[in-house]
């Protein structure tokens, strides 16, 4: 096995990452957990609003996206952002695991979620998955 950082592509550039929620401790969790795995963020959204504005504008490889959150919230959101560019990649944030808002995530096309509160290793597992890594 190398010793290669997994948020490194293969071409050496880090994959690029915009966290959309409105929680500073879960942004600096996020940050903490994916920057030494060589993974970058690009942005910070505190609500869905300013998300779709930032994926428009930074074109990041993934999105992390909280479900609610003011303003406009994380399906709505994430609905505009695959609208716009349906290549998108979200890995959608759950505080609770609710099925009925996962059911609504998933027929807007989300396809990826992990429940709050995740441990770091857990949550480096749904990017790699997320991302399709290959590790």
């Amino acid at each position: 096995m190398s010793d290669k950082k997994i948020g490194i592509k293969e071409d050496g550039t880090p994959y690029r990452i915009l966290i959309v929620d409105d929680s500073p401790m879960i942004h600096k969790m996020i940050q903490k957990t994916v920057e030494p795995m060589g993974f970058t963020i690009v942005g910070n959204a505190k609500n869905g609003k300013e998300g779709v504005e930032l994926y428009d504008k930074l074109k990041p490889d993934l999105v992390t996206m909280d479900i609610t959150m003011p303003i406009m919230d994380g399906v709505d959101a994430s609905e505009n952002i695959i609208k716009n560019d349906p290549m998108a990649v979200i890995l959608m944030l759950s505080a609770m695991g609710d099925d009925d808002i996962k059911e609504q995530a998933k027929s807007k096309g989300i396809r990826h979620f992990i429940t709050k509160p995740f441990q770091p290793a857990e949550f480096i597992k749904s990017i790699v998955y997320t991302l399709k890594i290959k590790i």
